[in-house]
This record gives structure tokens, C-alpha cells and sequence, in this order.
């Protein structure tokens, strides 16, 4: 299990004591990101269509209200029971609510990064209830009881050997047989039942159309249709950003999400749930848990254009080699870390600092959030919402004196290079955060000041 009480910082560096597996980590998710980068140039309006993407999300932020308002009574007219939650609590007991009055408990799941924010499983248990993730990553982590580690991957940071062994220990395959085609069937023998015996099936929401009032699943397993096409009772729950305006701009995301997340021209399966078959029930339950606050947050608002497809996650260097499980957020990288702060600032005040403020993120996104600059913002109002540690305000405090002090400046410039040089072990310690992980150059002779006045007078 994950420590939550620890800071980024601190679960990275548990993370990376596995320097193989870091330096796999890192490649692995790079790989992914050159995928991306093939798929995205192989078509010539890439470009246009992030901005039409980014244009079509700002007009759905700034008519949020009215397109809500639409979609629900669509929605119901076509048959669809419809649930609204304030926050993660009111979302699990709905969903609760529903399997009691079927009197139900076990169900299938797919995946959903909001129900993983809402900690929807863990809830369920303690009521009695068995959730089974049918995607195959997210049900490798439910067997190592670890929360996903990425949005699509979500067993990225597992090994095929590792696998072997949750799958050994849980399902009886043969132990140290790590092979993926056995090791994929024997997850499908095991699911197969899963699927023909729950009554209830779980889905999130990739988007939802206010035109139609009908919403689409993207996967590439199936495990999604699976589940509901055998169950009486389909819930999906969304969090209200989620909508796009007409069925027409559908085209646009589809093309972006999958090229921008494994780098395939389109997920295998976009699944339209628009009525209840004869017999069956959908329920949605649109969720709030905190968007509300966002949006009305000029600096931080574009963040709920976020579509989850994890291109983010993929070219940060920060992630990368730091792992998923060290933001301590559902959803982990930069998206997470500036949706995380709006949740609760006290408890996510590190994540916005475990960033180099590359701007390889917004680079990438496909709906053009400025995620690094919000990084930066974010930074800024934890500071002066008081939720920088003691230790960081003081030496940013000593900092600005010095930096804004030349005599000062020069004069520290010169004890540190003398100290380098003369008695090393000052800054070549564990107490120096810097030289945990690199060795310290060499001390220069002088200066750029003192060589500039030397040879440019």
C-alpha cells in the first residue's frame, strides 16, 4: 500500500532507491510519448485540431449551466435516470443507494478516474459490497491493493515478473510463468465469470453530449461493453466538465484522444450509451467534488478541459523517474497537480513544486491547457495562502536578500567556491538535497563577473 502522509518528494525518493526500475519507468513512458509524436504528425491539421479542441472546451466552460441543463432533460427523456452529487460522499452513497435498492452485492467495474477520486472501492467494501475492475491493469492493482499509478496505464510501474506473481497468489496460474499471452488468458478466464454473474456494471463517462443527451465509454479491451451489455443496471458517473456541446464535435476529440495517449489512431472501442435496452436501467450520476471551485478560479480554470488521455504524464521528466504513486492523487503528473491543490490545498501544497516548469506538458496537451504555467500560479498562492514550509520561506527569504544585495552576493559567491574547492565535504553531504542524487561540478576560478571585467572591461 501507498503511505499517503508522505510528500512527493519523499515517496519519489523510495521510488527511486529501484534505480533499474526508474531508468525502465522512464523509458518505457518515453517510448509511449515518440508514439504520440508519430501519430500526431502522421496528419497534416494536427495543430488545428488542438485549437478547434481548446476553442470548442472554452465554449463549454463558459456555458456550463445551460449545456448541463440540456443534457439532463435529454437524458431523461431518453430513458436515462440521472443523479446529481456536491461531492465524493453524496457520489458513493448514490451509488450505494442504487445497488441496495437492487439488492445487490458484487458488481463490475470499468475504469474510472473519478470514481478513484471519489475512493468509490474502498467506500463499497466497507458497505459489503465486492467491486471488480475488469480493465486489466486496474484489476492487477486492486490484486496488489494499490491505487492505479497512471491514468491509462494504470500498472505502468509493475513488471511482467511481479504480475506473475499477483496472478499466482490470486488466480492459480503457474508460478514464474510471466508470459503475457498466458498471463492475458488467464485473466480473461477469470473475468469471463465476473462478467456473466454481476447484475450491476459500472462505467466512467469520456464524454457526454448535450445535443443528444447520450454519453461515450473509450476502451480498448471491451471490458466496458462487456459489463453493461450483460447487466440489468448500468451506472455511469462523469464529473460535470465532461460535456461537449454537439454529437458533430465528437470527431474532434476521438482523434485526439487516443493519438495523444498510446499514440493509436483511435481507441478500439467508443461505445454511444444513449437509452436503456428493454429491461435494463442506466443511471448517471454527474458529479461536482470540488469543479465548481475550479471554475470559478480564472488562473486555474482550464484545467477542467482535461481529457484525460495522460500525454502529460508521458513527456514529464518529473513523473517519469518519480513514479505515479508519489503525487499521493488519484490523478497523478501535472494535470493532477493542479487539480489536486483545489481539492485541498494542505494536503497537495507539494505538488505543484514536483515540476521543472519545462513546459513539455502544455507542449503536448491536446486541448491546450497551460499546465505549466498553473504549476507556477499554484506555486504562488500556496506561498501566500501560507502552505510553504517554514524551511523553503526562509531560505527564499535569504535568497532575496542576497540575490538583491550585489556586495552580498559576490562576497557568498566567493566563500562558496572557496569552499568547494578547499573543503569539499561542506556541500558533498546527505544533508545537501542536491547532492543525493548528482556530484557537485567542480568550482569554477572566478567568477563570470570577475572574468568579464577581466576580458570585457
Amino acid at each position: 500500500m501507498v503511505t499517503q502522509s508522505l510528500q512527493h518528494s519523499e515517496l519519489a525518493e523510495i521510488f527511486n532507491a529501484d534505480e533499474p526500475r526508474v531508468d525502465w519507468h522512464d523509458e518505457t513512458l518515453w517510448w509511449v510519448r515518440q508514439k504520440r509524436d508519430k501519430a500526431a504528425f502522421q496528419i497534416d491539421d494536427w495543430e488545428l485540431l488542438r485549437e478547434t479542441a481548446s476553442q470548442i472546451k472554452n465554449n463549454v466552460l463558459s456555458n456550463l449551466n445551460s449545456y448541463l441543463i440540456d443534457f439532463e432533460r435529454l437524458a431523461q427523456k431518453n430513458g436515462i435516470i440521472v443523479h446529481w452529487a456536491s461531492d465524493a460522499q453524496e457520489h458513493n452513497e448514490i451509488v450505494l443507494s442504487i445497488l441496495k435498492k437492487q439488492q445487490v452485492d458484487r458488481m463490475v467495474k470499468s475504469k474510472s478516474m473519478l470514481t478513484e477520486e471519489c475512493h468509490l472501492n474502498d467506500f463499497l467494501a466497507k458497505n459489503g459490497i465486492e467491486v471488480i475492475d475488469t480493465d486489466l491493469g486496474e484489476r492487477i492493482v486492486q490484486f496488489a491493493e494499490e491505487p492505479p499509478s497512471h491514468i491509462v496505464l494504470p500498472c505502468i510501474h509493475k513488471k511482467k515478473e511481479e504480475i506473475s506473481d499477483l496472478f499466482h497468489e490470486h488466480l492459480g496460474t503457474e508460478k514464474g510463468n510471466f508470459d503475457p499471452q498466458y498471463l492475458t488468458e488467464a485473466a480473461r478466464q477469470h473475468l469471463r465469470e465476473k462478467f456473466l454473474t454481476r447484475k450491476v456494471a459500472l462505467t466512467g463517462v469520456n464524454f457526454a453530449i448535450a445535443e443528444t443527451g447520450e454519453f461515450v465509454v473509450c476502451t480498448n479491451e471491451g471490458n466496458a461493453d462487456m459489463g453493461v451489455h450483460l447487466a440489468d443496471v448500468h451506472i455511469a458517473c462523469m464529473g460535470f466538465e465532461k460535456i461537449i456541446p454537439q454529437r458533430k464535435h465528437l470527431g474532434v476529440f476521438l482523434r485526439l484522444l487516443a493519438r495523444s495517449a498510446t499514440g493509436q489512431p483511435i481507441t478500439t472501442y467508443s461505445s454511444h450509451f444513449k437509452r436503456p435496452r428493454k429491461g435494463q436501467e442506466i443511471h448517471l450520476v454527474i458529479v461536482d467534488n470540488g469543479r465548481s471551485t475550479q471554475l470559478g478560479r480564472p488562473d486555474f480554470r482550464n484545467s477542467l478541459k482535461c481529457i484525460r488521455c495522460a500525454a502529460c504524464l508521458n513527456t514529464c521528466p518529473v513523473y517519469r523517474r518519480s513514479g505515479g504513486h508519489s503525487y499521493h492523487s488519484a490523478v497523478a503528473g501535472p494535470i493532477g497537480s493542479i487539480l489536486a491543490p483545489n481539492l485541498d490545498m494542505t494536503k497537495n501544497a507539494d505538488l505543484p513544486f514536483a515540476s521543472t516548469l519545462c513546459g513539455s506538458c502544455s507542449n503536448v496537451c491536446p486541448v491546450k491547457i497551460d499546465i505549466h504555467e498553473q504549476l507556477y500560479k499554484w506555486r504562488q498562492v500556496l506561498v501566500q495562502e501560507g502552505h510553504a514550509p517554514k524551511s523553503k520561506v526562509m531560505a527564499m527569504k535569504v535568497m532575496n536578500f542576497t540575490l538583491s544585495n550585489p556586495k552580498v552576493f559576490i562576497a557568498g559567491g566567493k566563500i562558496g567556491r572557496w569552499a568547494m574547492r578547499n573543503v569539499p565535504f561542506l556541500t558533498n553531504n546527505s544533508y545537501n538535497p542536491w547532492f543525493k542524487q548528482r556530484e557537485m561540478p567542480d568550482a569554477p576560478k572566478e567568477s563570470f563577473r570577475e572574468w568579464y571585467k577581466k576580458n570585457r572591461g
